[in-house]
């Protein structure tokens, strides 16, 4: 390591801050959230210091750089535009032995300021050695985003109960039990700034320290790409003892989970009946024994993912369960496609279709085949010649826009666009494999071509995704 990370408690001590822009501005707002008295040497201030100043909030000395306000000081930071003066602070710093930060030179200094992810009084700080703080903020950014808005509220609830854990839990216990109690219900309820519960229910803990009652996450992964999961779906992958997946997720989805979990494949064939009971059965057992887990299915649990039936078993099993939405297919697919669901001339609604109730004959076909709306079939591909023969023998025209979107979000996803009477025939040449979802309607058409935008993280490369056309 280039730099030993440490945290610098400056509550009561002397800051200076050589310099009175907007750059010595953000460094001030961090030296006085840790209760440092800061000192500000510049000649003139800008706007944001000046109203500090005005405040009573910090000290200015209006003149040049000199050693002497040095004198007593537990820490400097230059932060002029002028490197010469900035280059004089760091050596009148140095020789003094205060630890010294210079603006954008490491060289010049003894310790640098990272990108910090203020949780307080939890505090994360992510350093490059210098070489790369934009990367360094990058890497921040993506903590930042995993990490509760509501964490420190959860550090102080914890903090506050210390005590008490330790009058009535033993010693050998005590660490299982702040684990339990972390990734429990309290925990869940302080989050959701519901800390009135969250105090009777660790009233409740600390009354059974023993009892290690699990619980199930029922998570929606979304459509396939690991940037669409929700803060919520992340968190609680990251606290989840087991995990029960299905073939739709794919592996950099679970690589967001934690690394030690137990992973259980349960993804289900086309004519299993029998998965679904085994499901719910390792659910319940699991959560019997106190495992926290997380049942993670594709798209969205509550739309064709039989989420309704895990939690009726559930709640027969008097297990606690929570529910996380994620991107449904059909969301994902079309945003994916630049396909608007809905457009003011072309739909007014949408309607989401199971694929197994187009084989089983259970539609309204001729409420399907309706103009001015656009029809999602999902688990369609085994189904495409019989969805589209119902269509047409509804009153769908042969020349309505369709389209197929196959491995949606993901670097290989395919869109395959045809009028609705050559799209069968397009799919088996093109050999179409779920998943893919089919989607009906004149918003299908729809040739957009939006202007380049700068790639973000996960965006898939050029020439990854494919469109395919066939004409009538």
């Amino acid at each position: 390591m280039d730099y030993l990370p440490v945290f610098l408690r400056l509550a009561g001590e002397t800051a200076v801050v050589v310099g009175g822009g907007q750059v010595a501005a953000r460094k001030v707002d961090w030296l006085l959230k840790t209760g440092a008295r800061v000192t500000v040497l510049a000649p003139e201030l800008g706007p944001q210091l000046a109203l500090r100043a005005a405040r009573g909030e910090l000290t200015h000395l209006a003149q040049p750089f000199t050693p002497a306000p040095l004198a007593g000081a537990a820490t400097v930071i230059a932060a002029s535009d002028d490197p010469q003066v900035n280059a004089a602070v760091s050596r009148a710093a140095r020789a003094r032995r205060i630890p010294v930060n210079v603006v954008d030179s490491a060289e010049l200094s003894s310790f640098i300021f990272p990108a910090i992810i203020d949780r307080s009084p939890i505090v994360v700080a992510v350093s490059s050695a210098g070489a790369s703080p934009v990367l360094a903020r990058r890497v921040r950014a993506q903590i930042e985003a995993l990490l509760p808005a509501r964490l420190g509220a959860l550090a102080r609830f914890l903090g506050a109960r210390r005590a008490a854990v330790k009058r009535a839990v033993a010693p050998g216990a005590r660490q299982r039990f702040w684990e339990r109690l972390i990734h429990g219900r309290a925990a869940g309820e302080v989050l959701l700034g519901a800390e009135a519960a969250a105090a009777a229910t660790f009233a409740r803990e600390l009354r059974t320290p023993g009892d290690d009652r699990g619980e199930v996450y029922l998570i929606g992964a979304g459509p396939g790409d690991p940037d669409l999961l929700t803060l919520r779906a992340l968190q609680l992958l990251q606290q989840a003892d087991v995990i029960l997946y299905d073939r739709l997720v794919p592996e950099a989805i679970l690589e967001r989970a934690r690394r030690d979990a137990e992973r259980v494949f349960v993804g289900k064939e086309t004519g299993d009946q029998g998965q679904q009971s085994r499901i719910n059965e390792l659910l319940v057992s699991y959560a019997r024994a106190g495992r926290r887990v997380a049942r993670l299915k594709g798209g969205d649990g509550y739309v064709f993912g039989r989420g309704g039936e895990e939690i009726e078993a559930l709640a027969r099993a008097g297990i606690p369960w929570r529910v996380v939405p994620g991107i449904t297919a059909a969301l994902g697919a079309a945003a994916a496609a630049d396909i608007p669901l809905t457009h003011r001339r072309l739909a007014h609604s949408v309607t989401l279709v199971s694929g197994h109730a187009a084989a089983e004959d259970s539609l309204d076909w001729r409420a399907l085949a309706r103009p001015h709306q656009t029809v999602v079939f999902y688990m369609a591909v085994g189904q495409l010649p019989r969805i589209v023969a119902r269509l047409r023998a509804a009153g769908a025209a042969g020349d309505l826009p369709a389209a197929i979107v196959e491995r949606a979000t993901l670097p290989t996803q395919r869109v395959l666009r045809a009028p609705l009477a050559s799209l069968a025939a397009l799919a088996a040449r093109e050999q179409v494999a779920a998943p893919a979802l089919l989607i009906v309607g004149e918003v299908t058409a729809l040739a957009l071509a939006a202007p380049a935008l700068t790639p973000l993280p996960g965006d898939p490369l050029p020439g990854d995704c494919a469109t395919i056309g066939a004409v009538a």
